[in-house]
């Protein structure tokens, strides 16, 4: 068996028999291939026209082609297909060399001239194999990683840009979160420097319009010979003093909710009843004044017994009608003006030092709670003459054993004129509130409901301690009805707990009007309060406009879709009425009609329902 031996530097090359390249007589063969240029033996044989594929690997890419002759005088070309672009020119020499030839298919052919006669053989076909980094599994390799690195190239991006982001977002945040402390504290000075509905306003409009106010009451108070005091003193002990002594006025008006208006050298001035309107202004401005005074003799008591000389005030305090606003283009100041502040300013220049002198028209409001002295008059210029009154303290029945404090007493009796207060301000969210179908249940019919309740509470002369929760239950009784009209006893407590606090009232009013409204709708009658409550209700029942009024009550509850056949609705309401009795004298003294005179009224407007039946 013929075997053709290539052998490469150090590497034997077999390539078996399958792999020769054979030629017929009269041809141009093969006889020797250098490879590499390392000579290798090709011994040629003849086997027909059989010719078969020559692969070689990539790095035996340096061939040089050595064939048989033809005789003397024959010249040779020869041309690689897939190399050659031209054959070369006619050689005396049968060999040809090729370097570095590139992986592909190749077809060497030879043409021979002689005697001007030209033939054309194929010699050999030959492959060189790619290397394996160029294979097609390869670059399919190639493919997918490059699709998996691009892929993870963008997902880079994509996290480097979310990255970017989120770092950007946290600093937009923490910018943010400064320029709302910034804020926060911006508005927080803004509050101290005015009232918070102005500060509201100036920041929402960018201005703040002036107000009326027709029940307000002024406080002045100065420091008995300042001038004298300020030429003698050490100008720091001196503002220090000050401050001490205004600060702990300022926590006093704080606490019984009175505007401080300001301050200028020894003289403080603040007010009740602005910017949120109330009918007890008078009372506790009286109290803050007793407060001031109470400070002022502690204080007088200890710098006595140090032996230091004390500083003794003036108050002053007046109740009437002013106008007030904020005043300044770039230092914004809280300003009140009118007759009643000239006549406060009086009242403390007419005083003595350490009392509290204050006008007639505020003794008619504070007379029930503290004990006054007359004093004589002051003529006031488009006024006439003026009464005044020293404020000697709380009575004694309203104050605390062994203190000048208030005690419950005092505290429910000022309740009883601020739950007025709390009634204006919850009708008017109530009528803000309220939808357009509630036709029964409308302001009116909420007004009624606490109007008969007062009434009937004095009739049947419920306590006082006791009246308070009644009036509470009163007001929010039906307030749930806006939020759930199936079962409103949950959102009417929780309405009266997000309110009530608000003005002052405490955790055992709120707990005893909680128990009112839970016993009115589960008809617990044990309790009188409850009793009182019903009737003032159902108050409506025993009017001449029942029937009128029964009408409006269908109409919304039809609305609500729950009223169902209109003829069983009133069936139902007849049957009712001829049920229903009033629970306290007084509201049986108040009827016009009784259950069964208005089940005929009922008939009588309703004519098809005596039909039904």
């Amino acid at each position: 068996m013929l075997r053709l031996f290539i052998i490469v530097l150090l590497n034997l090359a077999v390539i078996n028999q399958s792999q020769s390249f054979y030629a017929q007589e009269d041809t141009v063969c093969i006889n020797r291939i250098i490879i590499n240029y390392d000579s290798v033996l090709y011994d040629r044989q003849r086997d027909g026209d059989k010719r078969e594929l020559f692969v070689l690997e990539n790095t035996y890419n340096n061939l040089l082609f050595e064939c048989s002759g033809q005789g003397t005088g024959t010249l040779y070309a020869f041309c690689l297909e897939g190399n050659d672009k031209k054959w070369t020119s006619w050689s005396e020499r049968p060999v040809k060399e090729y370097t570095n030839l590139r992986p592909g298919n190749y077809t060497l052919l030879a043409r021979t001239m002689s005697d001007d006669r030209v033939n054309e053989y194929e010699i050999a076909s030959l492959r060189i194999k790619p290397p394996f980094y160029l294979t097609g599994l390869s670059i399919l390799i190639y493919c997918i990683v490059f699709l998996i690195l691009l892929f993870y190239f963008f997902r880079l991006l994509i996290l480097r840009q979310k990255l970017k982001q989120v770092h950007l977002e946290s600093i937009i945040q923490e910018r943010t979160e400064e320029l709302m402390i910034e804020k926060e504290k911006s508005d927080t000075l803004l509050a101290n420097l005015l009232p918070r509905d102005t500060a509201d306003e100036i920041m929402s409009k960018g201005k703040a319009t002036k107000q009326k106010y027709n029940f307000v009451t002024v406080l002045f108070s100065d420091i008995q010979g300042f001038t004298k005091i300020a030429e003698e003193v050490n100008p720091e002990i001196l503002i220090d003093e000050l401050d001490n002594f205004f600060f702990h006025f300022d926590s006093v008006v704080e606490k019984y909710n009175i505007e401080k208006i300001k301050t200028i050298g020894d003289a403080y001035m603040c007010a009740g009843g602005i910017p949120h309107r109330n009918r007890t202004n008078p009372i506790e401005v009286v109290l803050a004044a007793l407060e001031m005074q109470e400070y002022m003799n502690t204080l007088r008591k200890d710098q006595t017994r140090r032996g230091i000389k004390f500083w003794d005030i003036r108050i002053g305090i007046h109740t009437g009608t002013v106008i007030a606003g904020v005043v300044g283009q770039k230092k914004l100041s809280y300003d009140i003006w009118g007759d009643t502040v000239n006549t406060a300013s009086r009242m403390e220049s007419s005083g003595k030092p350490g009392k509290i002198n204050i006008s007639g028209v505020t003794y008619e409001y504070a007379k029930d709670f503290f004990i006054c002295e007359y004093r004589g008059k002051m003529p006031v210029k488009y006024k006439g003459d003026l009464d005044m009154y020293f404020v000697k303290g709380i009575r004694p029945e309203l104050r605390t054993r062994g203190k000048a404090e208030p005690n419950d007493i005092f505290i429910n009796k000022l309740l009883a004129i601020k739950i007025n207060d709390l009634e204006d301000y919850f009708f008017e969210w109530y009528e803000k509130n309220v939808p357009e179908h509630f036709v029964f249940h409308d302001i009116k019919f909420v007004k009624n409901i606490c109007t008969q309740a007062e009434l009937l509470a004095t009739a049947e002369q419920l306590e006082e301690e006791k009246m308070l929760g009644l009036r509470l239950a009163s007001v929010f009784v039906k307030s749930g009805l806006l939020t759930n009209y199936i079962d409103p006893v949950d959102h009417s407590i929780n309405k009266l707990r997000e309110i009530v606090p608000e003005f002052g009232f405490s955790t055992i009013h709120m707990s005893h009007a909680e128990k009112i409204i839970k016993g009115v709708y589960a008809q617990q009658t044990d309790m009188k309060e409850v009793k009182i409550l019903l009737d003032a209700i159902n108050d409506y029942c025993g009017h001449v406009d029942y029937p009128e009024v029964i009408e409006l009550r269908y109409r919304e509850e039809n609305s609500m879709k729950i009223s169902g056949d209109k003829e069983k609705w009133y069936a139902s309401e007849l049957d009712r009425i001829k049920r229903h009795e009033f629970y306290t004298d007084t509201a049986r003294l108040l009827k016009t009609y009784d259950g069964l005179e208005q089940a005929e009224n009922l008939k009588r407007h309703n004519k098809h329902i005596e039909q039904h039946i």
